[in-house]
């Protein structure tokens, strides 16, 4: 009886503990990043300068500068709140931020880690 008892406790806390809260958003490697959009209801969202973008991006990807004073508001004009965001900078400083910012705000949020660099470095496809 015990051991029934503490399974349904330890299932229930994990069920608890999985779900994101305001604030948090999940960074992922770049294979599961890879994997979570596949999906396509998944948004994408670059959000590296203009010029960064164009030099190459995550096919299907959405630009919104982070360093745009703007970015809050063009995010929320763009965005869905009822769809996952997936987004990714360069290196992985900027979409942090941007995930804070934006999981904040209630999207659920998904971070390529370390940034576009380990999608090139995983030799996952690009769009120019």
């Amino acid at each position: 009886m015990k051991r029934i008892y503490a399974g349904i406790c330890l299932s229930i806390s994990l069920l608890f503990s999985c779900q994101q809260k305001a604030g948090d958003f999940q960074s992922l490697p770049a294979d599961e990043f890879a994997t979570l959009i596949a999906s396509p209801e998944v948004q994408r969202l670059d959000v590296r300068t203009l010029a960064e973008y164009s030099d190459g991006h995550i096919p299907g990807s959405l630009n919104i500068n982070m360093l745009d004073e703007q970015f809050e508001s063009v995010a929320d004009s763009l965005l869905q709140k009822d769809r996952p965001v997936a987004l990714y900078c360069r290196s992985g400083k900027r979409s942090k931020k941007a995930a804070r910012l934006l999981s904040s705000k209630g999207y659920k949020v998904y971070e390529l880690d370390k940034g576009f660099q380990s999608w090139q470095q995983e030799k996952f496809e690009i769009e120019k």
